[in-house]
């Protein structure tokens, strides 16, 4: 298929993207070493303005404080009295934790402010509960040929051991969610979808599971999910082995980016992923809802010595928009085709599966940049990208202030002439009209 992001700057792909544990992107062909991330500018720590409201978040525009906004896609959050806590719930209030609605759960949105947790993850390493992400486990003789009919990608072939991110499509060719799958055994998979769609994940995989011998589970309910990211990530995990805590299959030195290991936390089951979705180094640890806060708190107390923190949904928004990656809702969505988000290597043309049919987008049809505005004042998602006329050529997806290059980025979906063309523009910020460059995503590759 022709991909309709050819002649943009790069933007999230198999073969050049990390991925999301929300969701993150690596083929399963040609993988590379865990440290080699997309190309993209390097840049200092910014000293950054806070906001003003006691919170220490990082003022994203006028001053006005992070608040996930760019992070909660508002029409997927549960009714109120649908509320649901982490297993590790009381393990965040005793730490002190500030909570927002995500998805019908109460998560933590930070612990002390989102510029230092962002910051310890980029310099030494954070520590997240993902619990609220949802697992869908696919086991039977004919569990590949199920996700190779079911998804966009082609995941029959990925070897045990490996994970790979992909597409789930509706008829007209939207996109339901962006999924990673690992494949645990020859017949036993793991779909991991997004907080929000589960319902809608499960469902589709479900109905789309008839005629093949496979059965679909959600075991959501049954699983915790702690992520530990940054440079100090694997030395934190090595502390637990010495200690014979923590017992992978094999050494965490040959489990390389986007693979999964088997292994025992306390005698106990766990996995251990090797994917993220923030632009640095990282594990993924699933396990049994009651033995996460033993984990949680073994993490925090051998990582402390070595700058880890807690860290909420705030300063992992900013972590994975400087890392270029795609957040549902915003980036993607069911009105998105796959090549419009720079997502077209993904899909697999050769095969047939569900979305096929409507998967290309429109010959004119927005596709997915990287934005760097001057000054200090961010874009937020809804702001209006307009060229020197004032003419409206597009909108922001996710923006805010950089906490570690010190500027303004965004991502905003544009006019596909407005690139080839490459006139000035600027982004609409309350009136005001701030000059924007298209670049290359990633905005933060780290070293």
């Amino acid at each position: 298929m022709s991909d309709a992001s050819s002649n943009l700057p790069a933007a999230p792909g198999p073969d050049d993207a990390d991925l999301r544990d929300d969701a993150d992107l690596r083929d399963d062909a040609d993988l590379r070493d865990d440290a080699d991330l997309r190309d993209g500018p390097a840049g200092t720590t910014g000293d950054l303005p806070l906001a003003d409201d006691g919170t220490g978040g990082v003022a994203t525009a006028d001053g006005a404080p992070l608040d996930l906004v760019d992070a909660v896609d508002a029409e997927a959050v549960a009714d109120e009295h649908e509320e649901r806590l982490s297993p590790l719930h009381e393990v965040h209030v005793a730490a002190g934790a500030s909570f927002t609605d995500f998805a019908g759960w109460q998560m933590p949105v930070r612990y002390s402010s989102d510029l230092a947790e962002h910051h310890a993850v980029r310099t030494a390493a954070g520590l997240f509960d993902l619990s609220h992400m949802a697992e869908i486990a696919v086991v039977g003789p004919d569990a590949g040929a199920f996700l190779d009919a079911a998804l966009a990608g082609t995941l029959s072939t990925i070897a045990v051991g490996r994970a790979k991110y992909s597409l789930l499509l509706s008829p007209e060719g939207g996109i339901v969610d962006d999924l990673v799958v690992y494949r645990l055994d020859e017949h036993d998979y793991l779909v991991v979808a997004n907080a929000s769609n589960r319902d809608a994940a499960f469902g589709a995989l479900a109905s789309r599971a008839h005629g093949f011998d496979v059965t679909v589970d959600d075991e959501s309910d049954d699983t915790a999910l702690i992520a530990i990211q940054g440079p100090e990530a694997e030395g934190v995990l090595d502390e637990l082995v010495t200690a014979d805590r923590l017992q992978p299959d094999a050494p965490l030195s040959t489990l390389r980016y986007y693979r999964v290991l088997q292994g025992t936390f306390d005698d106990a089951p766990v996995l251990i992923a090797r994917t993220g979705y923030t632009g640095e180094d990282g594990f993924e640890l699933y396990l049994a809802p009651e033995l996460a806060p033993d984990l949680w708190r073994a993490l925090a107390e051998a990582g402390a010595p070595r700058g880890l923190v807690p860290a909420g949904l705030a300063s992992r928004d900013t972590l994975r928009l400087e890392a270029g990656m795609p957040l549902y809702g915003h980036e993607l969505g069911l009105d998105v085709r796959p090549a419009q988000a720079g997502l077209g290597r993904v899909v697999d043309t050769s095969k047939e599966f569900v979305g096929k049919a409507g998967v290309e987008p429109a010959p004119a049809a927005r596709v997915l940049v990287g934005l760097t505005l001057e000054g200090r004042r961010a874009a937020r998602a809804g702001y209006a990208v307009v060229t020197d006329d004032g003419t409206v050529v597009g909108e922001v997806t996710s923006g805010a202030l950089s906490p570690t290059l010190g500027h303004p980025v965004a991502m905003a979906f544009v006019d596909p002439d407005v690139v080839d063309r490459g006139p000035a523009l600027a982004v609409d910020v309350r009136g005001t009209a701030i000059p924007a460059a298209v670049v290359s995503l990633p905005f933060y590759k780290r070293a």
